[in-house]
């Protein structure tokens, strides 16, 4: 793969152009890293409410029907239910693991077998989360670079 950077005297003109034969899983993991490099969150730490960069995000979870966004540095309650940051984030590589979780796939570092069908994902910040056996399937798929649904 060839990459041509062409300085140019605007930042308003900037751009990224991807040329490709096919859709690979490749092409969409840059795609959603380029997509994603400006996006960013709201949420409330420490009683002030902050801006992150959804790219550093390594998981969202809902406890006690507050859902919280973890990054390397922090962790932010935002104001939204889990199911739509599932929905607002699915094309930036996030995926449910559990009922309760929903995971960032550019930041996962690999997964393991647990009990009972289940599964750890194992986070590039060295945490450990589960998947649920109902998520599995849908998950290995993603991971290893299948058509997803």
């Amino acid at each position: 793969m060839r990459v041509n950077i062409h300085k140019i005297e605007k930042k308003e003109d900037e751009q990224v152009l991807i040329e490709c034969v096919d859709m690979t899983p490749e092409v969409r993991d840059i795609y959603s890293y380029v997509t994603s490099k400006g996006e960013e969150l709201s949420g409330w730490k420490d009683g002030k409410l902050c801006r992150f960069s959804l790219r550093g995000v390594y998981y969202f979870e809902a406890i006690d029907e507050k859902v919280f966004a973890y990054t390397k540095q922090a962790v932010y309650e935002i104001k939204q239910r889990l199911y739509k940051v599932e929905d607002a984030y699915r094309s930036y590589h996030f995926i449910r693991c559990s009922k309760s979780m929903v995971i960032n796939l550019m930041l996962l570092e690999g997964i393991s077998p647990a009990l009972n069908g289940r599964f750890f994902a194992h986070m590039k910040n060295g945490e450990s989360v589960m998947i649920s056996r109902q998520y599995v399937p849908k998950l290995k798929d993603a991971v290893m670079g299948e058509k997803e649904d």
